[in-house]
């Protein structure tokens, strides 16, 4: 396989998908990163599904605009209601994010899991086709209603939050859930605040790690690694660079772009 250079591209609906890119950041030090938070137009989940799919089509034309050698859909909602349309129309590989639901299943005990996701990937095709698959599990969903506006807004630890995931999770909780599946790249980072309700026995997946590996190979079978080193990492939003800048520690620079 020979080298290649370019770039990985990476977007979401705003600042949740660096979730995403951190693991990729991880497991792939090497290769050039550039992320696109299109915070504008946060969050897709209440959006339709034409409006989702034009955004991502927006989003994935900046990406190949630079050059970007494969395209990771850091969103849950938008890989559910675009990436077949993206996969379709664009000469590039695409790899999306799902709500990582056969892992909970396969392991869960009391065969009861609790996913915690928005509207527009509860309400997806593919999340509906993936869940029929499992008619043995009881899945208990619940929309993140206001979740991600707090997360855009920097309040992850504030008392509107910690109100908001109390509603959502008591219920599950009562219900025996032993597993919670985190349907959206935003709620990684509300993993301490959910650690504080949840019992010790409740197990939290996300989808990270998972997407990473399948970059990974991607680039292994297909596309090629970058062959060299220090590659500094590029991240673009459409608004007040504050929040996403925050949320990378100050340690990298956020251009704000009108894309």
């Amino acid at each position: 396989m020979n080298n290649n250079d370019q770039p990985i591209g990476i977007f979401d609906s705003g600042i949740g998908g660096t979730s995403i890119w951190k693991a990729i950041h991880k497991l792939l030090p090497n290769e050039k990163t550039i992320y696109l938070a299109d915070s504008r137009n946060a969050p897709y989940g209440q959006k339709t599904k034409e409006e989702i799919v034009a955004l991502s089509m927006k989003n994935t034309e900046f990406l190949l605009d630079m050059k970007c050698k494969l395209i990771v859909v850091a969103c849950n909602t938008a890989t559910t209601n675009a990436i077949q349309e993206l996969r379709s129309k664009y000469n590039v590989p695409f790899i999306g994010i799902e709500p990582a639901i056969k892992p909970a299943v396969s392991h869960s005990k009391t065969q009861i899991i609790g996913i915690l996701a928005t509207q527009g990937t509860l309400n997806s095709e593919l999340f509906n086709k993936t869940t029929e698959k499992y008619q043995d599990t009881k899945i208990i969903e619940q929309v993140g209603h206001g979740l991600v506006q707090l997360i855009e807004n920097g309040e992850i630890n504030s008392p509107e939050m910690t109100t908001l995931l109390q509603a959502y999770l008591i219920p599950m909780i009562n219900a025996n859930i032993d597993y919670l599946v985190l349907g959206c790249s935003h709620y990684p980072y509300l993993i301490p605040q959910i650690k504080k309700i949840l019992p010790k026995h409740i197990h939290i997946i996300d989808s990270g790690e998972a997407v990473a590996k399948q970059t990974q190979n991607i680039l292994r079978e297909n596309i090629g690694f970058a062959s060299s080193q220090n590659n500094e990492p590029i991240f673009y939003t459409n608004t007040n660079p504050k929040v996403l800048t925050e949320i990378l520690e100050n340690k990298y620079t956020v251009e704000q772009e009108n894309f």
